[in-house]
Parts: structure tokens; C-alpha cells; sequence
């Protein structure tokens, strides 16, 4: 099937790729030239594990492709899925500027049927919006479609081609047939493809995005309160996550949740319910929650050094919102490096992946190591941000070598607290017990 992807950003460019993957013809635009060149040299703006081999397999096979001119890729497609960003307004809810544009410039460039696909996350309500617009710029025929992502940062790839379920929100049996042969190869394992109304469809989006961002809220509560009572999180966390109506996932408490949508996506269903006159005091909550729980570290180290921090050094390991991606949107580290430097200290950063995106964030105010270890050097204390597995097992002897005080304090409950102890190391976890060296 010949496909054209409007928007290279995480989502545009995973699903035009693996898309291309399934053996379809695909065409990813975009409006930034040196972005398109560069991705047509194979160079990838984006850290996504193995995306960047994917797309040089599909583009020396001829399958994916990459433009700036978007009137003839839509003469060239019979699907155009628009996938370009739909950031928060000072208000909460979605810009949806670009997604309009993109509307129109389809409409008055397609000469034929089209199957018009919305793939960014929009608000419920959207589609119709879209259909206006391209009708406004057409006499042909088109249908629109809602098929939100259900991608995880890092496991995208994975995600995409083996996909819980596919959302497809449409009342057109015809482009509800050709969205059903497109997805068709990656749900041979016999997941569903779930067809609804587009509202429908849109708001399955955010409810499934507010609800994991509440289990994670939740977490978090519990976790400050087992500290109060003298429990154990992950006890309890192991003790609730066997009940079957609960579940395994979404339950480690932390240092908040960030990224491109949780952050997003909540505020946009507050902002939504607003509009229709409804209070949702619920995701307010898991909101406020959530920003607090992003100072928790901070107020952990305050506590235990005290709020002048001036001639203090930190090291932090971990600046992407999450593991195995270098995205630090609305990332905790963001919070906590502020943080520190606001208090006067001294800050040596550590992520597999972000240095160059923490760059954009702290400048010359912090310094950047590639190697974990480095980061220790004459350091007061260590902060444990984001939980890459490269930290789980640590050579400890070495940490405290280069430490100047052998203090951790752990925003992820990578080490168990009994082992910090054989270690001799002061350590400050989330809802369990602190351990002081002796």
C-alpha cells in the first residue's frame, strides 16, 4: 500500500518506518529540510532502539522515503497520516495549528479518494475538525480516521509491529477495510483491531494515558506514606500487584512520570472536561501529585545536608524521562538538577543516551560525563534519576572510592537497602527504609 507520514517526529517517524518494515511503500515528510537530509544520510534525531537500522534496511530497499514536498506525496498515497505535534497551550489543551495546516494542504492537493489518518494525539472532537478542514480545500472524496499510538519510549519498535490492540475510530466501512489490511500483518498473533467512532477512538487515547499516569501517582502517594508508617513500598507494591484486578505494571514508585504524553495528555483531559463544564478533581490530583513528587529527592538531600548547598557537589545518574531513550521532555532530572543548582551546589551528570539533549537544558551550568563513574568524582553524594539497567549493578567498592561521602540517594529503589548497608553507604530510597552508615 502507498502511505505518506506528515510529521518526523517520534511518532511519525516509528510508524512510516515500521510501516515501510511491513512492505508498504512510505513517504515521511516534513517542513525541516536539513531534518529530511539528514535522515536521508541515515542520521536519526531521535534515540529509539533500533530504529535507526530499520530505516537504513527500508530506505536501501526502496520502501521509505524522505520529502519537504508534501503535494506530491499525497498524489502519490492512498493513506495520509498526519503525525506532527500537538503540544500543550498555556491553558492545557492540545495546539492543534499544525495539525489544520496539515488538513488543508491535503485537501487541496489530493486528487482522488484519501484516506485521511489521524495518528497525533488530538483531543475528542478533532476528526470532525479535520474533516472541515480538508473539505473546505476539496471536492474529492476522503474519509478521516482516528488511529491513535499506543507507543512506549523505548520499546517503540516492539510496540509498533506487535501491538496490544490497534484503534481504528471511523463510521467508513471502506476506510475501516483499508485500515483493517493495512494493520492486518501485525496482528497475526490474533490481537484486535478495534473498530469504534472517532470520538471514541480519541478518547480512548487519553484515558488509557491518564489512567497509567494515576497507578503511578498513586504508587508514588504510597510510597511517601510507608515512609511516615515505617512499611515497606515494595512490599506492598509485590503484596497488591498479585490481585488480578490490579495488576504488575505501573506500580514502582519514583520521582514522577514525564515524557511527551503522560504530562501532556492529563492536562489535556482536564482542560477537555473544563470545557464541558466538568470539574475532574481526580486527574487535577494525580496532576499536583506528580509535580511534587518531582522535589522529592531534592527535599531528601535538603534533610540530610541541609538547604544551603553552596561548596556541595552532586553527581546525577540518569536525565531521560525513562530508560533506552534520550527524550527529556517533562523529565524528573529537569526538577531535580534545578534544584540543586538553585541551592548552589555543583552538578556532574551521567545519562547513556541525553547528554546531548541535557546540553539544550543546562548549558555550561552543569558538567557532562559519558561514563557513570566519572560523575562520582569528589562528589557528596550520588542521585539516581532514571533507572537505566547499566545502574542496576554497579561496581559499589569503586562508587565509594570516588565518593567523597558514601550517600546515595536512590529516586528509582535500584538497590536493595540491606546491601547499601554490607556496603557501608548512607541511603535515601523512595517508601522504604533509609539506611545510615555506621
Amino acid at each position: 500500500m502507498k502511505l505518506c507520514v506528515v510529521g518526523t517526529g517520534y511518532v511519525g517517524l516509528v510508524a512510516g518506518t515500521c510501516f515501510a518494515e511491513g512492505g508498504n511503500d512510505v513517504i515521511c515528510i516534513d517542513n525541516v529540510a536539513e531534518k529530511i537530509e539528514a535522515l536521508r544520510r541515515g542520521v536519526v534525531p531521535i534515540y529509539e532502539p533500533g530504529l535507526a537500522e530499520l530505516i537504513r534496511r527500508n530506505v536501501s530497499e526502496g520502501r521509505l522515503s524522505f520529502s519537504t514536498d508534501l503535494a506530491d506525496a499525497v498524489r502519490r498515497s492512498i493513506v495520509c497520516f498526519i503525525a506532527v505535534g500537538t503540544p500543550s497551550g498555556e491553558d492545557g489543551s492540545a495546539d492543534l495549528r499544525n495539525v489544520m495546516d496539515v488538513a488543508r494542504e491535503i485537501g487541496r492537493t489530493m486528487n482522488g479518494y484519501r484516506v485521511v489518518v489521524a495518528k497525533s494525539t488530538v483531543p475528542v472532537g478533532t476528526s470532525a475538525r479535520i474533516r472541515e478542514a480538508v473539505a473546505s480545500a476539496t471536492t474529492q472524496p476522503f474519509d478521516v480516521v482516528s488511529n491513535p499510538e499506543f507507543l512506549k519510549e523505548g520499546a517503540a519498535i516492539d510496540d509498533f509491529m506487535k501491538p496490544d490492540r490497534v484503534v481504528i475510530g471511523s463510521t467508513s466501512a471502506r476506510a475501516i477495510d483499508i485500515m483493517r489490511e493495512l494493520y492486518q500483518p501485525f496482528v497475526r498473533t490474533g490481537n484486535p483491531i478495534l473498530t469504534m467512532d472517532n470520538a471514541s477512538a480519541e478518547m480512548t487515547k487519553y484515558a488509557a494515558n491518564a489512567l497509567l499516569a494515576t497507578r503511578i501517582s498513586f504508587m508514588n502517594e504510597i510510597a511517601n506514606l510507608c515512609e511516615r508508617v515505617g512499611a515497606d513500598v515494595d512490599q506492598v507494591r509485590r503484596g497488591i500487584s498479585y490481585d488480578r484486578r490490579i495488576g504488575h505494571h505501573f506500580l514502582f514508585p519514583g520521582v514522577g512520570y514525564g515524557g511527551s504524553c503522560f504530562p501532556k495528555d492529563v492536562k489535556a483531559v482536564i482542560q477537555t472536561a473544563h470545557e464541558q463544564g466538568m470539574p475532574f478533581p481526580l486527574l487535577a490530583a494525580v496532576e499536583e501529585v506528580n509535580h511534587e513528587q518531582k522535589r522529592r529527592l531534592v527535599d531528601k538531600v535538603v534533610t540530610h545536608f541541609g538547604a544551603e548547598l553552596r561548596g556541595r557537589r552532586f553527581a546525577v545518574w540518569g536525565l531521560a524521562f525513562k530508560p533506552r531513550t534520550d527524550d527529556m521532555r517533562e523529565a524528573p532530572s529537569l526538577t531535580v538538577v534545578e534544584g540543586l543548582l538553585t541551592r548552589g551546589a555543583v552538578v556532574a551528570v551521567h545519562d547513556p543516551e541525553a547528554l546531548g539533549e541535557a546540553r539544550k537544558h543546562f548549558g555550561d551550568r552543569v558538567s557532562y560525563h559519558r561514563v557513570n563513574y566519572e560523575a562520582l568524582k569528589d562528589a557528596d553524594a550520588l542521585l539516581i534519576v532514571t533507572e537505566w539497567n547499566e545502574f542496576r549493578r554497579p561496581d559499589f567498592a569503586r562508587m565509594k572510592q570516588l565518593l567523597r561521602q558514601a550517600v546515595i540517594f536512590d529516586g528509582r529503589n535500584l538497590y536493595e537497602p540491606e546491601v547499601m548497608r554490607e556496603h557501608g553507604f548512607t541511603y535515601f530510597p523512595i517508601g522504604r527504609a533509609s539506611v545510615r552508615a555506621t
